[in-house]
Order: structure tokens, then C-alpha cells, then sequence
């Protein structure tokens, strides 16, 4: 079937205000005139799943490093027979993707390789992982370690003592350097493991496919679900603090947790306090270095520099403790509908047809936890750390005139930063009145901050250029849900019924219930209980808010999405890969959500809509 096209790289028009946008990034991140008949030839998606909002210049180190690691696991690490990694460009300030396929020639070479690799992992996992463990706190603890602060005003007296012979400066240069490196170690890491997750679940996704060909796929993932996820450890601290506050009688301290010291203070002068505050600390190491964001931008909130979040969670799980709910996931539902949907289709076999389900099964079940729980350890710990760093940086040359802000700092790409370094303690050495810098940034940084706002007035393109006839790459449909009917979908556009939107059937249910449209983390108070969550994309760490919501949908994301996963351990109804739900759905729309089917019907448009759209909530 011949397939309409998507717009071409060039003929998306640049927003008003935004002209000149190619040069805040770096060269290679962006569509070159030069290779246009090239670039125009590939299919390009917009992987606003993992980078919802417009990049400023320094957050495309995320995209880049991320993006970057995973195609060497595919490419060269584990040889992937039929897939290469991902070419990647910011176009208008988003993240565009387009896997690169292996020649059909070079496939047969690569198996051999893939095979030993691959087998070396499964067969050492539990040793592998604890070593991966090891080396990735290693990290943390080296970034955490970096100084950013101010240079001498003179070199101190036992240096000159003892010869050292430098004045400080280098300190800055190596840390800034060590920050990008250690971070950049800690990606790479991160996918060492990712790859094999999906790897044992599609092998054992392929094998049921051809066993019972009728399977549905959310069959499949059913039979992984239930396991116990690291990932859920900050989510389930909360739900443990909560406990203990009912326990000790403690619920009066908590009727204002957007003011985190008044309720810590609280909390402290009633019976029992201490007790909690205990409990208190010692859940925040690691679990609280966690963000209500993803972890790529510079404005991603965490839970330790923000109390007034994980209390804002806690008490909301003290006011449904209160009225008698369980705020536990239903983990023994799930493992004993697991039990029997593995029973139901492995009696269909025969013995040694059995024997081969039940091994990929379990190293699909051995794998699968970390997909999700690497979150908990890069994109949340690690990038964390690292951004509290760069506000350090960004702070202290704040200080020195460069910029008003340390966010300012986020306007330059990392590489030029090295620059503005040299340019510090050039003028710190040589005793000169200020940085040169402190007259070029202010400006350039004012130019870069019209461009970037002008670029978020449009919302990226879903896809760029002409779509293949069928999309097989597996991480793309798996993830991201690029499937060739959801690209379809797409390029249907304005045609179809706006009311019916179709999806990923990401975790199995049907409801009923009013939408709540939420397009940014700082919008998750507004979520009242009862309504259906519409968003372009959840983050892992939404986890509190799965207990309040009747169902989940999203714009991307696959049934190896993280919406989808955390919906079927939360036994949440999900449908994702709508394509348009958050920007075609509006909060107090009514909702048919069918997660089996993957369909999401609009019933009403009521004519209030906003803060008034609360009445319309059902509990």
C-alpha cells in the first residue's frame, strides 16, 4: 500500500520569534542543507515520550547520551542481528529518531556474535547486575564528590609550603570536564542491561506469537507481571511513612504539606514525632533522590530539594488510609491472574514445547524488572546529582556576572561552557576586573531564551518524511509504539472521528470517568480521584497519582512504555500511542477508556472545562 507522507525537516514552518534556532544546538545535532537528500530519504519520529518539552541548548546532553549509548549496545556491543541504533537530530527544538537498520547481507554475520554475547549476559546475570550496581553508586559517589566552588581570592600559604605550584584553576577545568565524563560513563552503563530486558521479552513475545497466534499481546506481558520492582521503592517509602503516621496518630501535622518545614515541625512537637522523623531520613537515602519529571531537563524537580512533594503524596495517602482505603498495589490480584493465564496457555502445548515456554518465561521474568528499574538509578539518581551540580556551577558564575540565574547557564551547550571556564580563570589568574563573558552572555543568553519560547508555541510534528510500508524495527514498536497501523493513524490526521481515538491496548480494562489533561509534572496536584489521566506522556515516577486515577492515556509509548508497565502493576486500564489524546481531549471531557481494545471514546465536551472542571470528577 502506497502511504502518504509526513512533512519534510524543511517544510515545517519555523515559529515567529524563533528564527535562528539551528544555532543554539550543536552542528550535529541538526538537519544539514548539505545532506538534505540524504536525511529527507529517512523516517524520522518525535520521541516526545522521553523529551516532552523544547530542549535548551545544555539539556541536549541527555538526548545525545542516551541515544548515543543505547545504539552502541545494539551496534556494537551485543550485535543485534537486524538492528543498529538510532540516528537522532533536534529539529525546532525536539528529538527526532530513525533507526538504522542492518543490510540484509550482514545479518547471518552478526548472529554468532549476538548469540555468545547476549548468552554470556543471561547465563552470569545475577553476578553482572551486582557488579553493575557497584560500578554505577561508584559513579554517583564521583559526581557527588565534584567542587564547584569560587577560586581563591590568593593561593593559600601551605601551597606555596609545599610546591603544588597551581592556583586552583585547574580544579575547575578537571571537575566540569570529570561531571561530563562521569555522567556520560553512567549512560553508557545504563543500557548494558536495558537492551537484554527487551531482548528476553520479545524472544518470549516472538515464541508465544507463533505458538498461539491468536494470543493478544497484553496476554503476553501478563504473564511477567507482578514482579517487584525497585522502581516502586521510593512510591512504597511513602505509602510506609504514611502507615506510620495513622499508626502514631499523626495525621493533624499534615494539613498543609506544601509548607515543608511548618509540617516537619509539626510533625516534631507531637507524641510520636520523633519516631516518624526517623523513618523520615532514613527512606531518603537513595530513595528521595527522585523527580516527579524524567530526569532530562535542568527544571526537573527532585523529592530531596523539594519536601513539599513526597509530604504532599504522604498526605494524601494519610487521607485515604483515614477513609479505610488500601493504597497498596494489588500485587497478589496480579501474580494470581499471572499464575493463571500461564497455566491457561501452557496446557496448550505439548512436554517439550512446555519446557521451552516455561525457560523463555522465566528469562523474560529475570530480565524484565530492569526496564523499568534502571530509572531509579540513572535518570533519576544519577541525573539528579548532576543537575544540582550544574545549578552549583551555574550559581557560582552567576556570581561572577556571567549570567543573573544559575538556570541562565542552561542556554549554553556544554562545550561552550568550557569556553566561559577558560575565560574565568583566565581573568582570576591574571587579576583582571571581570570575565569577558559578562558582557557577551547576558545578551546572547536573552536572544536564546526568545527562541526557545518561541519554539515551545508549536507542538512538534509526530513523524518527518515518508514512512516505510511496515515498521519492524522491535525497540521502536515495543517502546515508543511506532507501529505501521499507529502510523496510519497518524497520517489519517483530521479525517477520522475526532471522538474515537485509538491506541496501544497497553494494560487491559474498560471505565468510564472524567479526563483530567495534565501536560506537565507541575500539574499532578489539579488530579482529582476517580478521573482518567490523559497526558502526551507519564513519567515512572507518577506512581503516587496511579492510585488515585481510574485510567491512563497517553499520546506515545508502546506496551514496553513506561505508562504501560506501571499501569499493569497498578491493574490501571491503559491505552497509549494515541498519537494527539492530550491535545484533542480536554479535562472534563467523559471517557470510554478500553485498555483490552486500545480505544478511547470522547462520550461529552461539557462547557466547563479548567479549575471548574473539578465538579465534574467522579470519586
Amino acid at each position: 500500500m502506497s502511504m502518504k507522507s509526513f512533512p519534510k525537516p524543511s517544510e515545517l514552518p519555523v515559529p515567529e520569534g524563533a528564527e535562528g534556532w539551528e544555532d543554539i544546538y550543536p552542528y550535529y545535532l541538526v538537519f544539514q542543507d548539505e545532506l538534505k537528500e540524504q536525511e529527507d530519504e529517512k523516517f524520522w519520529f518525535c520521541d516526545s515520550q522521553h523529551w516532552p518539552t523544547v530542549f535548551k541548548p545544555f539539556e541536549t546532553i541527555g538526548g545525545e547520551f542516551a541515544v548515543k549509548c543505547l545504539g552502541q549496545y545494539n551496534a556494537r556491543h551485543l550485535m543485534i542481528p537486524t538492528a543498529k541504533g538510532i540516528d537522532f537530530r533536534v529539529h525546532l527544538g525536539y528529538l527526532y529518531m530513525s533507526p538504522i537498520p542492518v543490510p540484509q547481507e550482514e545479518v547471518a554475520d552478526r548472529i554468532a556474535d549476538f548469540e555468545a554475547r547476549v548468552g554470556h549476559y543471561f547465563a552470569n546475570w545475577d553476578d553482572l547486575l551486582a557488579q553493575w550496581h557497584v560500578k554505577v553508586k561508584d559513579t554517583i559517589s564521583q559526581i557527588e564528590a565534584l567542587d564547584f566552588s569560587p577560586l581563591p581570592e590568593k593561593v593559600p600559604f601551605e601551597d606555596i609550603e609545599s610546591g603544588k605550584a597551581m592556583d586552583g584553576s585547574e580544579r575547575l577545568l578537571e571537575n566540569y570536564d570529570k561531571l561530563i565524563q562521569l555522567t556520560y560513563r553512567n549512560w553508557q552503563y545504563h543500557f548494558e542491561f536495558l537492551n537484554l530486558g527487551y531482548i528476553a521479552y520479545l524472544d518470549f513475545f516472538n515464541f508465544c506469537k507463533e505458538a498461539f497466534p491468536n494470543i493478544p499481546d497484553q496476554s503476553i506481558a501478563s504473564m511477567v507481571q507482578g514482579v517487584d520492582m525497585e522502581l516502586f521503592r521510593p512510591d512504597d517509602e511513602l505509602k510506609k511513612l504514611a502507615k506510620k503516621a495513622v499508626e502514631l496518630n499523626l495525621q493533624s501535622a499534615f494539613v498543609n504539606p506544601d509548607d515543608a518545614d511548618a509540617t516537619l515541625a509539626a510533625v516534631a512537637k507531637l507524641d510520636g514525632g520523633q519516631e516518624w522523623l526517623q523513618q523520615w531520613e532514613d527512606a531518603q537515602d537513595p530513595w528521595f533522590n527522585f523527580t516527579v519529571g524524567n530526569g532530562f531537563y535542568g527544571h526537573d524537580k527532585y523529592w530531596i530539594e523539594h519536601y513539599d512533594i513526597p509530604l504532599g503524596y504522604i498526605a494524601d495517602y494519610i487521607r485515604r488510609l483515614d477513609d479505610g482505603q488500601d493504597i497498596m498495589r494489588p500485587t497478589e490480584r496480579l501474580i494470581a491472574e499471572k499464575e493463571r493465564i500461564v497455566e491457561e496457555y501452557r496446557d496448550l502445548l505439548d512436554d517439550e514445547a512446555q519446557a521451552v515456554f516455561e525457560a523463555k518465561r522465566q528469562l523474560a521474568v529475570t530480565a524484565y524488572p530492569y526496564v523499568e528499574n534502571h530509572n531509579f538509578y540513572i535518570e533519576h539518581w544519577t541525573m539528579g546529582v548532576f543537575w544540582r551540580k550544574v545549578r552549583e556551577l551555574g550559581t557560582m558564575l552567576a556570581e561572577l556576572g556571567l549570567w543573573d540565574t544559575a538556570d541562565d547557564m542552561l542556554y549554553l551547550n556544554r562545550n561552550e561552557i568550557r569556553d566561559v571556564l577558560f575565560d574565568v580563570v583566565m581573568y582570576h589568574g591574571v587579576g583582571a576586573d571581570a570575565p569577558i563573558g559578562a558582557v557577551k552572555w547576558p545578551k546572547e543568553i536573552a536572544r536564546r531564551k526568545k527562541i526557545v519560547e518561541a519554539l515551545k508555541t508549536a507542538r512538534p510534528a509526530p513523524a518527518l518524511n515518508t514512512p516505510p510500508e511496515s515498521i519492524t524495527e522491535p525497540f521502536t514498536r515495543m517502546l515508543w509504539g511506532i507501529t505501521t497501523e499507529q502510523v496510519n493513524q497518524w497520517l489519517a490526521g483530521e479525517d477520522g472521528d475526532a471522538s474515537q481515538l485509538k491506541g496501544m491496548a497497553a494494560s487491559p480494562g474498560k471505565v468510564e470517568g472524567t479526563a483530567r489533561v495534565v501536560m506537565h509534572a507541575d500539574e499532578l496536584s489539579e488530579v482529582q480521584p476517580g478521573e482518567i489521566l490523559v497526558a502526551p506522556v507519564t513519567a515512572p515516577s507518577w506512581g503516587p497519582i496511579f492510585g488515585k486515577i481510574k485510567a491512563t492515556v497517553t499520546d506515545i509509548g508502546g506496551m514496553m512504555s513506561h505508562a504501560a508497565i506501571v499501569c499493569r502493576e497498578y491493574d490501571l486500564p491503559a491505552v497509549t500511542g494515541t498519537g494527539n489524546a492530550s491535545t484533542t481531549i480536554k479535562t472534563g471531557d467523559k471517557l470510554i477508556v478500553d485498555g483490552t481494545k486500545g480505544t478511547v471514546e470522547i462520550v461529552t465536551e461539557p462547557a466547563v472545562t479548567g479549575p471548574g472542571a473539578h465538579s465534574h470528577a467522579t470519586a
